[in-house]
């Protein structure tokens, strides 16, 4: 059996910068909280988002005692640079590495003064990692564009949390789905890269904080072609496009436990485990934790507010691959 799972680290940088905990206690006591809930989970490998510094993910690292590794991508943003990675006790090789968007797909609009972007803000970290089984893994860390909005800097040269007028917030969060969007797209189309038609015999795992639900279009995009999603009267029936489907996990996940984050007193599920169909029959048990145990606070829109809070303000998300 091998125990894969993602986790948003929320913000996992060394104390004393702009963004991470303002003293070593607060760091501290972050570093154990997030050992202490990957412990519990079991997992094996860990695709893991918001780390901000390669030093404190293998300092997370070494918390966890054993032969763990880590690995970061090479693409980030420099305002802020959060990036994905992986944390594996079992051996793995990168495959890619990437960030630009595929062929086909233009520029997107980022802001009011018509500046475009061509490349995702994180980039998307692909691993074939080998099972004690003898199986092989491709695994892919994703991190999409956050609904959560940042505006222009005011007079004090900080970013803004709040629009200045409501026309403001209304053009900024279509540049961030405008994003999210191309960014699913560069998702998907590295899935296809890996899956090659032949997702019946690869075990490929595209996973992460996609900052939407599982209805969402962004969300919907990963999956491919049409059809056959779990809880419809097709999804155990083999069909023409399951060699480049992939199947979210998320109705396995138990009810009470489907949700991964809190936003001001709503629980939704925007981290995802999408599988393909090598693995469907693998992934029996999904599940979610909370790391402490208890529930996940509510956040807002601010993220600096919580700069100096213990382990992360979402659920780790794993499932257990049965053989196969």
């Amino acid at each position: 059996m091998t125990t894969v799972g993602t986790w948003n680290l929320e913000n996992l940088f060394r104390p004393g910068g702009p963004f991470g905990p303002r003293d070593q206690g607060a760091y501290d006591a972050k570093l154990a909280g997030l050992a202490a809930a990957v412990a519990a989970s079991g997992a094996d490998v860990l695709a893991v988002q918001e780390v901000g510094e390669t030093a404190a993910l293998a300092e997370l690292a070494g918390r966890l005692g054993g032969d763990w590794q880590q690995v970061t991508s090479a693409h980030y943003e420099s305002g802020h640079p959060i990036r994905v990675g992986f944390l594996s006790r079992l051996p793995f090789e990168v495959v890619a590495d990437t960030a630009a968007f595929p062929d086909g797909l233009g520029p997107v609009q980022s802001g009011d003064g018509g500046e475009a972007i061509r490349r995702a803000g994180r980039g998307l970290l692909a691993v074939r990692v080998a099972e004690a089984g003898g199986g092989a893994l491709v695994l892919v860390a994703a991190h999409l564009k956050s609904k959560l909005l940042s505006f222009p800097p005011g007079p004090s040269g900080r970013p803004r949390f709040q629009p200045a007028d409501e026309g403001e917030r209304a053009r900024v969060a279509a540049y961030a789905l405008y994003r999210r969007t191309a960014e699913a797209v560069t998702a998907r189309a590295l899935a296809d890269r890996l899956l090659e038609g032949r997702g019946e015999e690869r075990q490929v795992v595209v996973m992460g904080d996609l900052n939407d639900g599982p209805e969402a279009a962004t969300t919907q995009i990963l999956l491919g072609p049409p059809g056959s999603e779990l809880g419809t009267p097709g999804a155990d029936r083999p069909d023409g496009g399951d060699g480049a489907r992939l199947w979210n996990l998320a109705p396995r996940i138990p009810e009470d436990e489907r949700y991964s984050r809190v936003y001001r007193g709503r629980r939704e599920l925007i981290d995802h485990l999408l599988v393909s169909r090598a693995l469907l029959g693998r992934a029996a048990e999904v599940r979610t934790l909370r790391a402490g145990g208890g529930g996940l606070p509510s956040v807002g829109d601010d993220p600096a507010a919580r700069r100096d809070a213990p382990a992360s303000d979402h659920a780790l998300l794993f499932t257990r691959l049965g053989p196969a």
